[in-house]
């Protein structure tokens, strides 16, 4: 007999590890014990040297779906002739953190089953998990994970829950969300309005509508066209009938979102061998579309419209394509299957702020924009919003981190001295975590223009330390000094490290392909501050993270109005017409006084933005001139190219300014996108085709000059599909690694990433 002792990291907690590995122990005939620290798993086995090496590899090959583990050691000790039989140990507090916080899980199949069998004492109780499903990230307030320290420690669990919850043999053994409809929590329907009062989280003993009395109230309303507000994993969703023009006007109208898109969720098929039959007749889906729509994660996915597409006309307006996602908790599956239908299911919340969470909160906020709100009693500790991801250049690409997906554990070859916070951007904010070889980066936070943001985003700061147990010492924040972050970083009496916009977008895509020498990034987004005072958009740069040279970039343009610019696309293009003495009707304005500002640089900074070029090709193509939300405009120039296949390229000269920058020179693209007698379709992909065509050309000219091992596109203008697909096909044939972002987004939400690189190797401090 011999005895071993072995130290598990990865993700092996909250996911059922323990008595997988009870149950493992006892199948191979082993004793000993097993216990969680913070973090890892510690557990002896005492038993002979063959059945300790089955039980080694079963650990890791036979693991639970959802848990990550890696023996990080092994070692031997003195057997212990008395220890009989295995056994599961309390946690231990004590130690190093090693800390990997579970995300949010979707609902599983064996769960599912339950939910839909009449037999079952959990038949239709709309929280129903186990070990292997339900919320996680969303209901810890600390760690270790164990029920006391979730928001369900309120919740005493019933005689019939405790046998299963200390039974190590049973799949909701220590499953800590552990709930039945005698003890966990419940549903509440209220009518909007100042009457109405949701109940406070009161735990058990507080008498409850029965269950399927409150949701056929509750889908009888979405039959009538009421929107609702529905409280879920990570927050509320506004949920009114997909299919009803009027219903989904209403909710516009209300939550003042004339034109963004709206997520719509799916019933999952039933009694059928296609789970996703329901969305077929509404969109065309590829086969990773359709098994990422399926996966654990259960993310919106953003996929075409089909031609026979039942859904409202409202739900994406002037575009091809519709963001879909199935059930992911029980209580959607039942709302759905209920409904017999598509529902929008758009965040809770007012424009960019983070999701709504807290009943009063939605009741007061959300009271103005719903008919009724569909509450529970479960808290969420803090708000994640739905994840989104999109099909580009053959492989799924996040556009927003959230439930499910984050927070997101990342080890780099890199090693940080110092625990560093890095704030992230103003827009489509995260915060990321950097301390040994790891990060972890926060789920989505949002637009950091208001009250309620800055208050999400020192939660979502104080939470990432609190429960990774990793204390920041110092903060990497962006250079530009007007951002919300950047200010709190300046107030928080840490060491602050300032590092550039568009060098953080180069060094997080760096992180991704992670070649051993220098890469050539194209940097493209909105604007960001840079280097020389002026906004910064549109660059190529050639190093890696904390030494980038920028080589070229697109040539500048004043902006008139400078931000106003961001929402009125027609400023965009006016500049660009002036530029090259060109006239351009100014709507509404006093164009003769507009002008003079412009050419004096009077609220009319300089630009090399790839993303205010969209806009103005929009505004030349498409005639749009104002719009409602951010990258309305390049969104609505998409769509109108999709059709247009095999469009003809215009060559775009790269000249050198009077500094040696190679410049891309756009004016010939404005006889061709004002030319009224070409098809609109043909402009807009004849916009893209040059665009990828000119990146294409750098790239090979860079190539004789610039030693780089790798190419990537950085930056919210590359989830353009026609414009990242393009180029992804033209840069492929230099023969090089051509890389487009696929564990974070491309646009800002990869921002925290990188200036966490940025602080590594010597950024300017503050």
């Amino acid at each position: 007999m011999v005895a071993q002792r072995l130290l598990v990291s990865g993700r092996v907690q909250g996911v059922g590890f323990r008595p997988f590995v009870y149950r493992l122990a006892h199948r191979v005939g082993v004793r000993g014990r097993v216990w969680n620290a913070l973090g890892q798993v510690t557990i002896e086995v005492h038993g002979t040297r063959d059945q300790l090496g089955e039980f080694a590899r079963e650990l890791v090959n036979a693991a639970p779906p959802l848990a990550r583990p890696q023996i990080e050691r092994t070692e031997d000790i003195d057997p212990d002739t008395g220890l009989e039989g295995f056994a599961i140990l309390a946690s231990d507090a004590g130690g190093a953190a090693q800390v990997h916080v579970p995300p949010d899980q979707f609902a599983c199949d064996d769960c599912l089953a339950e939910l839909a069998d009449p037999g079952d004492r959990r038949y239709r109780y709309p929280f129903i998990n186990c070990t292997q499903c339900g919320p996680r990230y969303t209901l810890i307030e600390r760690l270790p994970y164990d029920r006391a320290n979730t928001t369900m420690a309120r919740f005493a669990l019933c005689d019939a829950c405790r046998r299963e919850y200390l039974d190590p043999l049973d799949r909701r053994y220590h499953a800590e969300p552990l709930a039945c409809p005698r003890c966990g929590p419940q549903l509440q329907l209220l009518a909007a309005g100042p009457a109405a009062a949701p109940q406070p989280d009161a735990g058990n003993g507080v008498a409850h509508p029965a269950v399927d009395d409150v949701l056929a109230r509750a889908v009888a309303l979405l039959h009538t066209g009421a929107t609702l507000a529905v409280k879920g994993v990570g927050g509320y969703h506004l949920m009114c009938d997909a299919r009803s023009g009027p219903a989904v006007a209403k909710l516009r109208s209300r939550k003042q979102r004339p034109d963004k898109p709206l997520a719509v969720m799916y019933p999952r098929s039933r009694g059928g061998a296609d789970p996703l039959a329901c969305l077929r007749d509404d969109v065309v889906l590829t086969d990773a579309e359709a098994a990422t729509l399926l996966s654990a994660v259960r993310p919106i996915v953003v996929v075409r419209r089909a031609t026979g597409c039942t859904l409202a006309p409202g739900i994406a307006p002037g575009l091809d394509e519709i963001g879909v996602l199935l059930p992911y908790s029980p209580l959607h599956e039942m709302l759905l299957g209920d409904f017999g239908g598509p529902l929008v299911a758009t965040s809770g919340n007012l424009s960019g702020e983070p999701v709504i969470t807290d009943p009063a909160m939605a009741q007061s906020r959300l009271a103005g924009l719903v008919d009724a709100f569909l509450h529970h009693d479960r808290p969420i500790c803090r708000p994640a919003d739905d994840p989104v991801c999109r099909e580009l250049a053959g492989r799924m690409r996040p556009i927003r981190l959230g439930r499910g997906s984050a927070p997101l554990e990342l080890e780099l070859p890199c090693w940080f001295e110092v625990p560093t916070l890095a704030v992230g951007a103003q827009l489509k904010n995260c915060v990321a975590l950097g301390w040994g070889h790891r990060v972890v980066v926060s789920p989505h936070i949002g637009s950091m223009g208001s009250p309620r943001s800055l208050e999400v985003f020192e939660q979502v700061v104080r939470d990432l330390q609190a429960l990774y147990h990793v204390t920041a010492e110092r903060i990497a924040c962006d250079a530009h000094p007007g951002y919300a972050p950047t200010r709190w970083a300046q107030r928080s009496g840490l060491p602050v490290v300032r590092t550039w916009h568009h060098e953080a977008h180069a060094s997080a895509v760096h992180a991704e392909a992670n070649p051993a020498g220098r890469m050539l990034v194209f940097s493209w987004d909105g604007v960001g501050l840079g280097r020389d005072g002026h906004l910064w958009g549109g660059e190529a740069f050639v190093g890696r993270p904390g030494a980038w040279r920028r080589v070229a970039s697109l040539r500048e343009f004043r902006l008139p109005g400078g931000d106003r610019a961001a929402r009125e696309p027609w400023r965009s293009a006016a500049s660009l017409c002036w530029h090259e003495g060109l006239e351009w009707a100014v709507p509404g304005e006093d164009r003769a006084a507009l002008r003079h500002a412009w050419q004096r640089g009077l609220n009319s900074p300089w630009t090399s933005s790839a993303g205010r070029l969209f806009d103005a090709a929009a505004a030349l193509v498409l005639g749009i001139e104002r719009t409602s939300h951010e990258a309305q405009a390049p969104m609505s120039l998409e769509a109108s190219a999709a059709g247009e296949a095999g469009c003809e390229a215009l060559e775009l000269p790269w000249i050198a300014d009077p500094a040696g920058l190679l410049r891309l020179d756009w004016s010939g693209l404005l006889r061709p996108l004002r030319d009224a007698a070409l098809p609109v379709a043909r402009r807009a992909a004849l916009f893209h085709e040059s665009l990828a065509r000119a990146i294409h050309e750098l790239a090979r000219r860079l190539a004789g000059t610039e030693p780089f091992e790798a190419i990537g596109l950085a930056g919210g203008v590359f989830q353009n599909r026609r414009l990242a697909e393009s180029c992804h096909r033209r840069l492929q044939s230099l023969g090089l690694p051509v890389v487009l972002p696929a564990r974070l987004p491309a646009n800002d939400a990869a921002i925290a990433l990188g200036q966490l690189l940025e602080s590594i190797d010597g950024a300017a401090p503050c």
